[in-house]
Order: C-alpha cells, then sequence, then structure tokens
C-alpha cells in the first residue's frame, strides 16, 4: 500500500448549498481545507479529486425514482417534490443539488476505492459523513448517504466484513437502514439518546433483523455526557466489537456536532475528546484490519468557525501520520481567512485545553449512573447476538 494518505477534495463540493440561513454552511468546508493547508498537511497527503457518483453508483443504495427526483429538484427547486424529502426547511432544494450531492457521495466512493484496492491505507473525506439519507428520501440535511455508498461499492468490489463506526452527536440512521439485513456491515453508533435529539432512533434494542440480526449497534447517550462519560462509553464497546467482527474495512464518520459549543445538539465533549477518538480509530484499524484500511469521514458540525475546521483539521493530520499537535498557535494567515470569510474571529490554538481521560469498563461500572445504563442496555441488546459477553 502507498505510505501517503489521501485527502479527497474539490472545491465545488462548497456548492452543497442549502442557502444564507442554514446551518449547514458550505464555509465550514472551505475553512477546514484552508486550515490543513495553513498547517502543510496537504504536504503529507496525496489530495485527489474524483468524479461525481453516476447514477448506477447512486443506485446501490436509493431508489431510481428519488435520484430522478432529486435531478428534478436540482433543476428545477421551487417544483421540488416534498414526499422525497426535498423542498423542507431540512433539505430545502437548491439548483445544482444533484451535482453538489454527487460530487460529494463520489469522493466517498473513490476513497473507499483507493483503500480497497490497496492504493493507500487511509483516505479522509470530510466533506462526506450524511448519514441521513435513505434510499428514497433526503434527511437530516443530507441527500445521498455518502457512507452508504462507500460501503456498497466495497462490497460490489467483494469485501466480506465493513465495520461503520459512527460518533456524530445523531444517530447514523441512513446506514443503518442500508444494511439492516446484512451481516457483513457491523454498524456501530454513538450518538444522543433519541429522547431528546434528532432523528429520534438508535435505541440500544435496534439491532438488525433477518440475517443481519446483531449487526447494528447503538450506544445512546444521556444529554449532556462530557469527555469522561463519551470516551468510556467508546472504549467499552468499540474495541470489543471490532476484535470480534476483525473487518477488511473500517469505515468511520467523525460528525464535530458532538462539542459543547454545538448550538443544535446538547453532548458536552470537547475537541481534545474529538481527537482521541480520532486517534482511537486509526489504532483499532492498525490494530484489529489487515492493511489498516480505514476511510475516514466528516459529518455534522454547526460550530463552523471554532470546532469544525480544527476537529476535522486533526482527522486529516491523524490519517497522514502527521498528526497537529494541540498546542500549536493557529497561522494568523488562516485567522485572517476566518475574518474575511465570517467577519468572526477565529480560534488561536488546536486545543480546548482539556486533557481526556476515562474509566475503562473492565473496572466495574456504576448501575446507578446514567452512562453506564447507556453503555449497560447496549452490551445486553447487542453483544449476546454476536456471541459476546456482557
Amino acid at each position: 500500500m502507498s505510505g501517503r494518505a489521501q485527502l479527497m477534495w474539490d472545491d465545488a463540493v462548497t456548492g452543497y448549498d442549502f442557502g444564507e440561513s442554514h446551518p449547514m454552511d458550505p464555509v465550514r468546508l472551505a475553512l477546514t481545507m484552508g486550515l490543513v493547508r495553513a498547517f502543510g498537511l496537504d504536504g503529507a497527503v496525496d489530495v485527489v479529486s474524483a468524479r461525481p457518483a453516476g447514477d448506477s453508483t447512486l443506485r446501490l443504495v436509493h431508489r431510481e425514482d428519488y435520484v430522478a427526483a432529486v435531478r428534478a429538484a436540482s433543476a428545477d427547486p421551487k417544483h421540488a417534490d416534498q414526499k422525497y424529502g426535498l423542498g423542507t426547511v431540512d433539505d430545502p432544494a437548491f439548483a445544482g443539488m444533484h451535482e453538489a450531492s454527487a460530487l460529494i457521495a463520489g469522493q466517498s466512493v473513490a476513497a473507499a476505492e483507493a483503500v480497497w484496492r490497496g492504493d493507500t491505507a487511509h483516505a479522509v473525506n470530510f466533506t462526506g459523513g450524511l448519514h441521513h439519507a435513505m434510499p428514497g428520501g433526503a434527511a437530516g440535511f443530507c441527500v445521498y448517504n455518502d457512507p452508504a455508498l462507500a460501503i456498497a461499492r466495497m462490497l460490489e468490489l467483494g469485501a466480506e466484513r465493513v465495520a461503520y463506526v459512527d460518533v456524530d452527536v445523531h444517530h447514523g440512521d441512513g446506514v443503518q437502514a442500508a444494511f439492516w439485513e446484512d451481516p457483513r456491515v457491523l454498524t456501530i453508533s454513538l450518538h444522543e439518546h433519541p429522547r431528546t435529539l434528532f432523528p429520534q432512533t438508535g435505541w440500544p434494542e435496534e439491532t438488525g433483523s433477518g440475517a443481519g440480526e446483531g449487526s447494528a449497534v447503538n450506544v445512546a447517550l444521556p444529554a449532556g455526557t462530557g469527555d469522561a462519560g463519551w470516551l468510556r462509553a467508546f472504549h467499552a464497546v468499540v474495541p470489543e466489537l471490532l476484535a470480534d467482527f476483525r473487518p477488511q474495512v473500517l469505515v468511520s464518520q467523525h460528525g464535530a456536532d458532538t462539542h459543547f459549543e454545538d448550538p443544535l445538539a446538547h453532548l458536552a465533549v470537547s475537541l481534545d475528546a474529538q481527537r482521541a477518538v480520532m486517534s482511537a480509530c486509526h489504532d483499532l484499524a492498525h490494530e484489529y484490519v489487515e492493511g489498516g484500511r480505514w476511510v475516514a469521514l466528516g459529518g455534522g458540525g454547526y460550530a463552523v468557525v471554532d470546532v469544525v475546521p480544527r476537529s476535522w483539521t486533526h482527522l486529516v493530520g491523524i490519517a497522514a501520520h502527521a498528526p497537529v499537535d494541540p498546542e500549536s498557535v493557529i497561522p494568523s494567515s488562516w485567522r485572517d481567512e476566518v475574518y474575511a470569510r465570517t467577519r468572526q474571529l477565529g480560534p488561536a490554538r488546536m486545543t480546548d485545553g482539556r486533557t481526556p481521560s476515562w474509566k475503562s469498563w473492565e473496572e466495574g461500572y456504576d448501575p446507578a449512573d446514567r452512562l453506564d445504563q447507556a453503555v449497560l442496555a447496549t452490551r445486553r441488546a447487542a453483544f449476546p447476538l454476536r456471541g459476546l459477553l456482557t
């Protein structure tokens, strides 16, 4: 395999733009790539631009009538068909919607192809991670489900075991739905509890069905969970499952909206804990996946200046085996770019000043603790289906 990671980037991905007042501001993508360049990480990876996903690729996950509806809304946004989730408050139709969405999907599919072929061990598409789109509809700011498409493409190429780990604050419902009955794909999602957050799914009892029973794992975290609880939950569930499943590829989704500054959710996770989970995913890929095959995606994240660019720049650095020191001072050139684009002041360092730590599950649990109750519910629901002890 190549010694250099691939970073998928095309300036045109910023055309994925729901409008001025929408939380999914594409400036977060431009600012992330700007920060990657400011730290010189574009010299530590192969920056690659892929073609948009074509119809045959999109149909690996999405229904033909839905793709046609997206094309129609893209050509004439005023007549978007809301029965497909288009033209709604969450997913307003815009000119070029199909082209921008297919371009983002194409980056994730190409990343997966490169990793599966062995062209590179690690590939990053922080513009992707649009995990809510369903086979027949848009949802939650997501038009085409690029994580599911990337996984489906690897299955088409012969993969027999793909693990998907989603640490976005929202449940990875679209990816789970795409592989609900498929034992070749293990989906693991850690997210805020469905009682308090969209999409109101991701209960621990959701474990897959048919041949795929036991292939969906959900950790529903209490609102307010911070670094120690988030990291404890991750390490109490993910490593053991990956050690058992032994995936041929790890796909991870790193939505930055778990952060305590994010305006759309209620977890209290720091940038430093997000970085710790990225490092853990990298290490788990090298430990449990042949060749360390790892496809890392972005996702949600609506603190578009303070959080998202720093978080995903750390992701690129980790994948490139050139991690950015959290104490690094952010180059003034990037802060000038932030002000020019947003009239906001950018953060000064690559850290929130936290030193994340957590208590291992093996040290015991407290049945009265809400976080431990959440982890225990997941282990009791899913682990026996995989032949593992709770």
